[in-house]
């Protein structure tokens, strides 16, 4: 039962997880660029999970995430992509939508690796989209949630709901780009798959790749919470220690 002041009785008033605090945060900042925030179920279709975006079921990206399944066929969603098809069949084209949330994959867990984490999916779709629109949205991004100009690089990268896509990385704000267990010693942390859309998926969601086209990306929101706030470790932000967690009251 809680206390007149919101406290659990004989308790301290809770707070935000910091992984909510970055998701809150984002979805401001992308509110304010004219996207609407969409959510989708964690219990997905093999559809609409792998097929709708251009992964059919002999597709060798389908090794890339190791899944949950269910008895009934469906799955633990292993991104929020899913949320693309879903936003462009209800909202249509032009779209400007974000999808944050949580998704599981079987991962071996270790300091930068859960099998439970949260996304940030983002999509528009336009005329004329290129990729000098996605590198200022991601720029922008950026350099709203550090508060500061982040050190990025652009390198090409596959995704198959995307052509062309790449990885934007950021440099590890731990070690500085010297190196750690975080940045797997290479002094930069995978960020932000992105790319433009691939015709299929726009396909997918019902509008016709020859009229429109877009952007999408995929931003890790756990990740990113990491290095806003310089926790070494994973782990740490499912383990519900509250000497951890009291941090970011």
């Amino acid at each position: 039962m809680d206390g007149p002041d919101g406290a659990s009785a004989g308790g301290e008033a809770g707070a935000l997880h910091p992984v909510t605090q970055v998701q809150r945060y984002l979805e401001e900042v992308f509110t304010s660029m004219g996207f609407a925030v969409l959510s989708g179920p964690e219990v997905e279709t093999e559809w609409h999970n792998f097929d709708a975006l251009n992964i059919p079921p002999t597709h060798p990206a389908r090794d890339m995430q190791d899944t949950f399944w269910l008895e009934q066929g469906n799955l633990l969603r292993t991104h929020t992509s899913p949320v693309q098809v879903r936003g462009m069949k209800r909202l249509g084209a032009p779209l400007r939508m974000i999808a944050p949330g949580r998704v599981f994959r079987n991962e071996e867990v270790d300091p930068s690796h859960e099998h439970t984490f949260y996304q940030l999916e983002g999509m528009m779709v336009d005329r004329e989209v290129s990729i000098a629109h996605m590198l200022y949205f991601m720029q922008t991004l950026l350099r709203e949630i550090f508060q500061r100009e982040v050190t990025v690089r652009l390198r090409p990268g596959y995704f198959p709901f995307v052509e062309p896509g790449f990885e934007l990385d950021i440099q590890c704000s731990l070690c500085g780009g010297a190196g750690c267990a975080v940045c797997k010693q290479t002094g930069w942390v995978e960020l932000l798959p992105c790319g433009l859309v691939h015709p299929n998926v726009l396909r997918a969601g019902g509008i016709d790749p020859a009229e429109w086209n877009g952007f999408a990306f995929g931003l890790g929101l756990t990740r990113l919470a990491m290095m806003r706030y310089g926790i070494d470790d994973i782990r740490l932000l499912q383990s519900g220690d509250l000497r951890f967690l009291n941090q970011f009251r």
